[in-house]
């Protein structure tokens, strides 16, 4: 028996029927190959996919396959935008009809917390594109939202600014500080504890250690 397979599917699966207690649509599959297939299932030919910034949707290829299904991408981390063409593809984003990110944690009892530097992500996540695919490895499943916080000061947070290439205090560090400068990535902090009504949401849990 592969131990700590178990374990995650044990863990993937209690964190998935908390969601569904939330009424989050919610679905656990022990593999990242499983899960890509799932959110590739909402996916239709001229659809408008927005993507929230995520490492998890960059290791599933789920831009690139969803090129490969005839989706228009809207990725405002695509190389060679200008400034202009960022923003607006950021609020493209928000009227999308998919749109695929991950979560920086989430909670034993099935809630979603997320931190932004701008806040496209979890505005999108909130209300906006007519679906929300959200794919989280069990590596972020937290206690409570008081360690899911912990877990991006100490994890989330330092990795995507050395990933952004800021010179934000966690860089050196490696733990958020709490820092005040104009290019501080921790401003708009989202608490989702049951669906919002008018967000049609798909939390996809996968047994596997994905993104940060």
């Amino acid at each position: 028996m592969d131990f700590q397979q178990w374990h995650h599917d044990v863990v993937g699966e209690k964190v998935v029927n908390a969601l569904k207690k939330n009424h989050f649509d919610a679905v656990y599959f022990s593999n990242k190959e499983e899960a890509a297939e799932h959110v590739l299932g909402f996916i239709s030919p001229g659809n408008t996919v927005g993507i929230g910034g995520s490492a998890t949707i960059t290791e599933l290829k789920l831009i690139e396959k969803a090129v490969e299904k005839g989706a228009e991408i809207l990725n405002h981390n695509a190389p060679g935008l200008s400034p202009a063409e960022v923003m607006d593809i950021r609020r493209k984003q928000l009227l999308s009809d998919v749109f695929l990110c991950s979560s920086n944690a989430i909670t034993r009892d099935g809630v979603l917390v997320n931190i932004d530097g701008v806040g496209n992500r979890v505005s999108a996540i909130t209300f906006g594109p007519k679906k929300v695919a959200i794919v989280v490895g069990t590596n972020k499943i937290c206690k409570d939202v008081h360690s899911a916080l912990e877990r991006i000061r100490a994890i989330a947070s330092p990795i995507n600014n050395k990933r952004l290439g800021t010179a934000n205090p966690c860089v050196k560090t490696g733990y958020c500080s709490d820092c005040q400068g104009e290019t501080r990535i921790c401003n708009a902090y989202s608490i989702i504890k049951k669906r919002p009504r008018l967000t049609d949401i798909t939390v996809v849990v996968v047994g596997e250690s994905l993104g940060f």
